[in-house]
């Protein structure tokens, strides 16, 4: 079980991979949370930035450091370094073992969110016994005799559950929830969103479990449990599940569970316009059309009630092109979080409390 009472000061770990699509961990720290005050990154490639200006062209007063010396002589040392990058299967890639062995040299507690665990590295191990440091692996599977089995009690939930589906892994999921969730308590309503990762759990959010380090009998009893223990303990207008991969991502489909066992009877869909393959590699195929996807979350007994878009690579001239085309065909909104914001979905969330009433 992930201890809810590790917080404080924290570093970035992105070893020069700052600004690909694997840094999403880092991305959605920096963009905001409430369990870590994010105050460096440690990457030598894009040092000397702002990592808010060179993601989204927002200071936010997070530098980029070359080097930890230099970071921890300019904001002082944290409590903890954060392995900022989720890599395809989950392994440590060469390039942070000596960010990593240099922070636990400082006596600094590594969290690591991978599936290659630090605590199972000979070397990390002697190093931070040798400090005074740990290494904490977020990632680690739950023993099943503390897993929930799925019940019919989840039909017993009234306010609306809506899925965050993507066409593709890493394309924006669990930051578009971000920006609904903000848009929403700055009007006065209440919503949750249950995580599914291990960066959902590092911004703070209090309910929701790791889907891939979870035995897969488990997934939808862990998935339904954590709606209702939101539901019970917080009373919410909105209840929203990150989605993980796609649902036809061939490499890990994912998705089915939140529509059936989560009981989401609404869907957010999110989509990377320059994207044309899963995971950008043309050998694991074709993404599909957005209507397709559409149609399949349908049979699912789900409705479609937002599109957003992913931006990235993307000319001015595509993203509106893109959004009038999407508008014309799906008579659904088109959303663009970055560039725009989200408020045009708050009165179509309205009307679902409308429905549910």
């Amino acid at each position: 079980m992930i201890k809810n009472n590790i917080t404080g000061t924290a570093f970035l770990l992105t070893g020069g991979a700052f600004m690909k699509v694997d840094a999403k961990t880092s991305h959605g720290l920096i963009r905001g949370s409430d369990r870590f005050t994010i105050t460096a990154v440690i990457d030598p490639i894009y040092s000397d930035n702002d990592a808010g200006e060179l993601l989204d062209g927002n200071n936010r007063n997070i530098p980029i450091y070359e080097s930890m010396e230099q970071a921890i002589l300019e904001k002082g040392k944290p409590d903890y370094c954060i392995i900022g990058i989720a890599t395809v299967g989950g392994r440590l890639p060469p390039f942070l073992e000596e960010s990593i062995s240099n922070a636990l040299m400082h006596g600094i507690s590594i969290i690591n969110g991978l599936h290659d665990f630090l605590n199972e590295k000979p070397q990390y191990v002697k190093l931070a016994e040798s400090n005074n440091s740990q290494l904490i692996d977020i990632r680690k599977p739950r023993p099943f005799r503390e897993l929930k089995f799925w019940t019919s009690e989840i039909y017993s939930v009234k306010c609306p559950i809506i899925a965050l589906l993507g066409m593709d892994c890493a394309v924006g999921k669990r930051t578009t929830g971000q920006f609904i969730l903000d848009a929403l308590s700055h009007a006065g309503k209440k919503a949750e969103m249950i995580y599914t990762g291990q960066t959902g759990w590092l911004q703070g959010h209090k309910y929701g479990f790791i889907f891939d380090a979870t035995l897969n009998d488990f997934v939808s009893g862990e998935l339904s449990n954590a709606i209702l223990d939101a539901y019970r303990n917080e009373d919410p207008d909105y209840i929203f599940l990150e989605g993980q991969s796609a649902l036809r991502n061939p490499s890990g489909p994912c998705g089915a569970e939140l529509l059936l066992s989560g009981n989401a009877r609404y869907t957010i869909l999110v989509h990377e316009i320059s994207r044309k393959h899963f995971d950008e590699n043309p050998e694991w195929g074709n993404i599909p059309s957005v209507e397709s996807e559409i149609k399949l979350i349908e049979t699912y007994n789900s409705k479609v009630i937002a599109l957003v878009l992913n931006t990235r690579g993307c000319s001015k001239e595509e993203v509106e092109s893109a959004k009038f085309e999407y508008e014309k065909q799906l008579q659904i909104p088109v959303l663009l979080p970055v560039e725009e914001g989200v408020m045009k979905i708050l009165p179509v969330l309205e009307k679902l409390i409308n429905n549910e009433n």
